[in-house]
């Protein structure tokens, strides 16, 4: 008879959490049912109580550890309450939580010039409007792109994501995500290049990239021939990280501009060196946008967002009072500015590259060993993996993964899942993991497609 597998556990930290003295989790939960609006989700059958973060590791009521392998939603980039970004917060609440932006500030000024140079400094992406949110940062670059090229039309993606405000919502062509009400006026959507299910049933590369070169077509019977703008994430998040061939965008840039419309880079989830090979998503692509989008992973967990372009388009916000109460508070900016200091120190984007090239080919052995896997996808530390019940058919096994999903959390592993079909696994985890929690992960996900699979 053959030994059952020694398992991998969690690794060891060094890290101890304080004890918990809060309500217990029924109480949180009876009283999460009776004030908090139903629309605000929680994830598990069982929803974890979370009570403290430290790097990539989180704790719950209980004291169990979990390896965060989501990041808080990809908001989480440097890890959970990292000491130096821990610092900075405290000193500036300590001495200024608010102060607008009609007012000077240094920390506001400070991020801002950071960003500018991390941006390609020959296309002149240094003028940043902060904001709060991604989806206000998305909202902000078409009100721009409209302003800029006094057109209407804007052209996304099927199965991306860019925000939860009716606007970007509207901009959103997942279904889970949309609520029945009409897009907003001038949006259209055109294929996305989801090669694995390509919209056209043709395959890579002899498909002369049909994905990209229909946004002509878009253009030219669904618009008025003119366009203000396309938005595209770098590499989908939501919708199953979805990486697209590298052609994709220097056809779809080249189509767009010729029709006078702007490109529009939603860094949000790909942005700070999560792929690893280069600090923004679009320079896998070898293109340059005209405005970049970003949140989520640039405060580290604090609320804060922002739209960088050139000056040229910049300028046309003043055409109007335009305000945004609390973005660029010091308290945010401070949280930005450190993190960006700790990408480089730490060589945060080096991790991505090194961890996430060791966790994908991990994922890859998994592929090799479970029928249910059907494709493994990703760059960096963003990364996906697809279930199916048949390679064939590429039937979504969608119950499947929220089993898996489910087993997981229980193993104490906590990661994502998403896609059209809810059957892709979504691995972006905080960016200082190791590769030891590399180990664990894949050896979690190893028993939990053991047990699903037998089912």
């Amino acid at each position: 008879m053959s030994q059952p597998r020694t398992r991998v556990p969690l690794p060891v930290t060094q890290h101890t959490p304080k004890p918990y003295q809060g309500p217990d989790r029924e109480t949180l939960r009876a009283k999460r049912d009776a004030y908090i609006n139903p629309g605000v989700f929680l994830y598990y059958k069982e929803p974890v109580c979370i009570v403290e973060g430290h790097m990539q590791y989180l704790w719950d009521e209980t004291g169990k550890r979990y390896l965060d392998g989501f990041a808080g939603i990809v908001s989480v980039s440097v890890g959970h309450c990292h000491p130096k970004v821990t610092a900075r917060l405290r000193e500036q609440v300590s001495t200024l939580v608010h102060a607008t932006t009609i007012y000077l500030h240094p920390n506001l000024l400070e991020l801002a010039e950071r960003l500018a140079q991390k941006l390609p400094s020959d296309a002149g992406l240094g003028s940043t409007y902060f904001t709060t949110s991604g989806s206000e940062a998305n909202e902000l670059a078409v009100l721009m792109a409209r302003l800029d090229t006094k057109r209407l039309d804007v052209i996304t993606l099927h199965n991306g994501y860019h925000g939860g405000s009716a606007a970007t919502m509207g901009m959103t062509a997942i279904g889970t995500w949309r609520f029945p009400v009409p897009a907003p006026a001038g949006t259209v959507h055109v294929p996305a290049p989801y090669c694995y299910r390509c919209p056209f049933g043709l395959e890579y590369p002899s498909c002369e990239m049909r994905c990209a070169h229909s946004v002509r077509d878009t253009i030219r019977y669904q618009t008025s021939g003119e366009v203000a703008a396309f938005v595209a994430e770098s590499i989908q998040g939501v919708g199953g990280a979805v990486v697209p061939p590298k052609e994709y965008f220097p056809i779809v840039y080249e189509i767009v501009r010729d029709a006078g419309g702007l490109c529009v880079a939603d860094e949000v989830q790909t942005g700070f060196g999560r792929t690893g090979h280069h600090y923004w998503g679009f320079e896998n692509w070898g293109v340059t946008p005209d405005l970049v989008t970003m949140a989520k992973g640039i405060g580290n967990g604090s609320p804060l967002g922002a739209c960088t372009t050139r000056r040229d388009i910049a300028e046309n916000i003043k055409r109007k009072l335009h305000f945004n109460t609390f973005a660029g508070n010091p308290v945010s900016a401070a949280a930005g500015a450190t993190v960006l200091e700790i990408i480089d120190e730490e060589r945060i984007q080096q991790r991505a590259l090194e961890v996430g090239a060791y966790l994908k080919t991990k994922l890859l052995e998994l592929q090799e060993r479970h029928p249910l896997i059907g494709d493994v996808r990703g760059l960096g530390l963003m990364l996906g993996v697809e279930l199916v019940r048949d390679r064939g058919s590429k039937e979504p096994a969608g119950a499947e993964t929220a089993a898996v999903f489910e087993h997981a959390k229980d193993r104490g592993l906590l990661i994502g899942k998403g896609g059209l079909f809810g059957n892709v696994l979504r691995i972006k985890p905080p960016m200082c993991l190791t590769k030891d929690d590399c180990d664990f992960l894949a050896d979690c996900l190893d028993e939990c497609l053991e047990t699903v699979g037998k089912n």
